[in-house]
Order: structure tokens, then sequence, then C-alpha cells
């Protein structure tokens, strides 16, 4: 009896039939998991390719002035309209600046009083949009005039293509971001800010 019963277990060691099953069983997880990643980054490569590509003809158009604002915005939402069919969302934010040193920084000081190196009371400095007040983060909202340096952000969001996500510990939303600078043509003369001293 137990002669017979170490012959059996001895043969089923040496059975191999059904083992690839068992084998592929282990990897098949993985792998629908890791094709389902690629093919999740590969389509975020996608989407950020053409919400660049929108965002450059777009931009290109604004800065010899075929395009206003308004038109800017009704454009990029109609080219992503397939996109954004997909419960997706565009956000557009246009900011215009005098040069491009002055892009990102606070409105430039030129009387300086104690302490020196921030703005205060007594100090002169150039308004660069025009609002009348000193401003930290510098740029006018919308697309300038001639010769303006126009600061360009296309953001969508939309649902990820591939359930993966949570079980990654990724985001279930996914987001491409481009952004673009670009000086307007100078069809006019640019206006020169105006010195305001407090």
């Amino acid at each position: 009896m137990i002669g017979t019963a170490v012959s059996r277990f001895r043969r089923l060691c040496r059975d191999a039939r059904g083992a690839t099953l068992v084998e592929f069983g282990l990897i098949a997880a993985p792998l629908c998991l890791t094709i389902m990643a690629i093919a999740d980054l590969g389509y975020q490569s996608y989407l950020r390719s053409v919400t660049r590509g929108v965002l450059e003809q777009a931009s290109r158009s604004a800065s010899v002035g075929t395009l206003n604002s308004a038109q800017i915005d009704t454009y990029i939402a109609a080219q992503m309209a397939t996109i954004n069919a997909k419960n997706g969302t565009t956000s557009v934010v246009k900011k215009s600046y005098y040069n491009f040193s002055r892009v990102g920084k606070p409105e430039k000081i030129t009387t300086d009083t104690a302490p020196l190196g921030s703005y205060n009371v007594g100090d002169c400095y150039e308004d660069a949009n025009g609002n009348g007040s000193y401003d930290t983060a510098l740029g006018s909202n919308g697309l300038g005039g001639a010769d303006d340096i126009v600061y360009y952000e296309v953001t969508v969001s939309m649902p990820r293509v591939f359930p993966m996500a949570k079980m990654l510990g990724w985001n279930p939303t996914q987001s491409a971001k481009a952004t673009t600078i670009v000086r307007n043509q100078p069809w006019a003369n640019q206006p020169k800010p105006a010195i305001i001293c407090t």
C-alpha cells in the first residue's frame, strides 16, 4: 500500500502535463498589467503631442494678429473636441509681457529706497501691465499688443484609457500640458510702460 502510494507520487512528480498552464497563470497578470501600462504611457505621449501641435498652431496664428484671445480659445476647443468627447477638459492660460526678461518676474523697480531689493513706499516701478499697482507676478491676461511676449499654456485632463491605474497607485485622471512663449509681430509701436512712484 505504501509502495503503491510512493509509486503514484513519483509518477505525479514526473508528469509535466499542465505545467505550461500553471506557468502562464503566474505570469499572465503581471504581463497584462505591463502591456496596459505601456499603452497608457503611449496614449499620454500622444495626448501631449496633440496638445503641443494645437498650441503651436494657435500661438503662431495669434502672433501675426490672425486670431484674437476668444478665437484662440474657440480654435483650441474645436481641435481638442475629439479628445474632450471622452470626458476630457481643456484649460487655456494666456499672459502677455513687455519683454522676454520680464516673464515670470515682478515689475521692475526703477528707483529703490531702503530696504533695498523689495518694493516699498517711496519706490518707483515700471507699470508693465498698466493696472496702476505694483505686481510681484508680472503679466497681463490676454494676448497683449504689438511686439509683446505672450506665454501660452494648455492643459488637457481626461480619465485614463485603461483600468490599471488603481492597481499601480496612479491618479485615475491623466493630464498633458503644453507651454510656449511667442513674440507678437511688430505691426505697431509697442507702448513703453509708465513709471509710477509711490
